[in-house]
Order: C-alpha cells, then structure tokens, then sequence
C-alpha cells in the first residue's frame, strides 16, 4: 500500500508531475469560491478581476466610474514604479519575503534604472500630486478625509474602507482630478 496522501485529480506528465493548466484551474476554483462567499456573487461575477482590488470592488458595484477605476489603477502602477525607481519602500509590499528579496536581503539586487526614466517618473508623479493636491484646496472646507488621502489608501494600499456618501465624493473627485491628468476625462 502507497504511503502519504492520495494524488489530486488532473492530467499529469509522465514523470507524475501535474500540468500547469491543471494547477491554475485549481488555484482559480479556490479564488472564484472565496470571492462567491465573501462578496455574495455568482460563479460568473466571481470571474470579474476587478474583485480582486479594493478599488475594483467599487468599480464592480458601480460606486465609481469606468474612467475613476482605470485612473485610480495608472496612478497606483505610477507611484509603485516610482517607488521602485527611486528606492523607496513601496505602499503595499505583497509579502515580507518579497520584501526582503527586493532589499537585498537574500543577495538580490536589480540594476539601477537609467536617468532619463527616473526623471520621467519623477515628472508624472509630481503632476498626479499636485492634481490631488490642488483637489484637496477645493474640498478643504468639508468634514473627512481629503480626497488624497482617499485615493491613496484604496488605490495604492489596497484598504477597503467604510463608504460614506461624503467619503465616495471625495474619493470620486480625487479619481476624477487624475482621471483628467492621465486624459481619461468622462464625456
């Protein structure tokens, strides 16, 4: 009698190796049955990657719009390559392994971006601050947080927060102020 588990199901290479089509049908059958439970969707819905985001999971209600989801999402790429580029630690590092590999920790290291990306990235992310900083002047008067703030806590950092109708307002202008930056303006 063998020892151990039982094999998993699945086509499998004669070395008894599992397919990789195999491994990523199952990985994603998990991920589809932990989205139907915690967010109450059908297998199709579940299917949608925007669930995969704080940010999309308010795309996917329809508490913003297409055009806020998809500024919300070039400004968290832009200030995760800015980071990057400029040695900083990111917002939201995936895991503490990562984390370590990428500071060197485990002896890897990457080589140094050249001059002309950094500044790049330096110039489009100065102009995505100060449009959120120029939308923080215009909503200083309300109560809650500042739209900046909004924006960078559920596009960057991946925080799913308590919706309010205040907070989803100033949220949506901060989308809206990077949404007209990055010429993704809603006719």
């Amino acid at each position: 009698m063998a020892r151990g588990r039982k094999r998993k199901p699945g086509k499998r290479y004669p070395s008894g190796k599992r397919v990789p089509a195999e491994l990523q049908r199952e990985a994603l059958s998990t991920v589809i049955a932990a989205r139907q439970r915690h967010y109450g969707v059908t297998t199709r819905q579940a299917r949608d990657h925007r669930l995969g985001t704080a940010l999309g999971r308010l795309a996917f209600r329809e508490a913003i719009a297409a055009e806020q989801f998809q500024a919300g999402e070039q400004f968290a790429a832009l200030v995760h390559y800015h980071s990057l580029a400029r040695g900083l630690p990111l917002p939201h590092p995936r895991s503490v392994a990562g984390l370590l590999d990428r500071e060197g920790v485990f002896g890897g290291s990457s080589p140094d971006p050249d001059p002309w990306l950094i500044d790049s990235l330096r110039r489009r992310y100065a102009e995505a601050t100060a449009a959120l900083d120029r939308c923080d002047r215009e909503q200083r008067c309300g109560v809650g947080p500042k739209p900046s703030r909004l924006v960078r806590d559920v596009a960057c950092a991946e925080e799913d927060l308590e919706w309010t109708d205040g907070k989803l307002d100033r949220l949506r202008s901060g989308l809206d102020a990077l949404a007209e930056l990055f010429g993704l303006v809603r006719q």
